[in-house]
C-alpha cells in the first residue's frame, strides 16, 4: 500500500497573483484540471483594483469577485461580472489557520501589506486568505471534481511517483485517469475497510483517507 507523503502532495496551487489594494498583491489557488499541482498564470502577475463602497474588509464573507485571464476585482454579487463568492475568510496563512470548507473551489491568498491604503486605517492590511466558491459550475472542489484546495471523501487520485498521489476528476475527463477513489475518512488506518489499497492524508479530525482501486 502506498501512502501520500504530505497534504501538499494532493493540492494543486493554480496561482493568480493580484493587487488587492494600492500596494497590495495576492494569489489565488485552485485546480488546474489535471489535479493539484503547482502552476502559475503564465508567469504574469495580474493586477486588480478594489472598487470603493463594498465594505470595510476586502472580499469579506459573502462578497464576490470577478476574475479573468489576467485580473480580478471585488464586485457586487448581483453584477453580471461576479464569478465567485467568499465562503470563509481568515487571518494568517492556510497552513496556520482554519481549513477552508470542504467544497471550496480555490483559495485567494492575501499576502502583503500596504502602508498607503488599508482596511481600517492602521497603515497595514493583515495577511489572510479567502475561501472561494464559483457561482456557477464547474465546481472543482466538489467530491470527484478533480481540484480545490482539499482532498475529501469522493475525490479520485492517481499515482504521481515517489509514493505521492495527485487528485484528478473521477469522470475521467481530466488530464490523468483516476486510479483510486477516497471512500472513507477515519481517525486512524486501522479503521479503514479491508478493501483499502491506498491511504491518503486528508487533515482535520479524520485525517486518514481510505482509498479503493478503480
Amino acid at each position: 500500500m502506498r501512502e501520500k507523503c504530505s497534504a501538499g502532495a494532493v493540492c494543486a496551487l493554480l496561482a493568480l497573483l493580484a493587487a488587492l489594494l494600492t500596494g497590495c498583491t495576492g494569489s489565488a489557488a485552485g485546480s488546474d484540471g489535471g489535479g493539484r499541482g503547482g502552476a502559475s498564470a503564465g508567469g504574469v502577475s495580474p493586477s486588480a483594483t478594489r472598487a470603493s463602497g463594498y465594505g470595510a474588509v476586502f472580499l469579506a464573507v459573502d462578497e464576490c469577485s470577478s476574475f479573468g485571464k489576467a485580473s480580478f476585482t471585488e464586485v457586487p454579487c448581483t453584477s453580471e461580472r461576479a464569478a465567485a463568492r467568499v465562503v470563509a475568510r481568515h487571518d494568517g496563512t492556510p497552513a496556520d489557520g482554519p481549513p477552508c470548507p470542504s467544497t471550496t473551489d480555490f483559495v485567494l491568498h492575501i499576502s502583503e501589506q500596504s502602508q498607503i491604503s488599508d482596511e481600517d486605517g492602521d497603515g497595514a492590511v493583515p495577511q489572510g486568505y479567502a475561501c472561494m466558491r464559483n457561482l456557477e459550475p464547474p465546481h472543482p472542489g466538489d467530491p470527484g471534481g478533480g481540484g480545490g484546495p482539499r482532498t475529501i471523501v469522493g475525490d479520485c487520485v492517481y499515482s504521481s511517483g515517489s509514493g505521492q498521489v495527485r487528485e484528478t476528476a473521477c469522470d475521467g475527463k481530466g488530464e490523468r485517469k483516476p486510479q483510486y477513489q477516497v471512500a472513507k475518512a477515519v481517525a486512524e488506518r486501522s479503521r479503514c475497510p479491508l478493501s483499502t489499497a491506498l491511504y491518503v492524508q486528508l487533515g482535520g479530525a479524520r485525517p486518514v483517507g481510505c482509498a479503493r482501486p478503480l
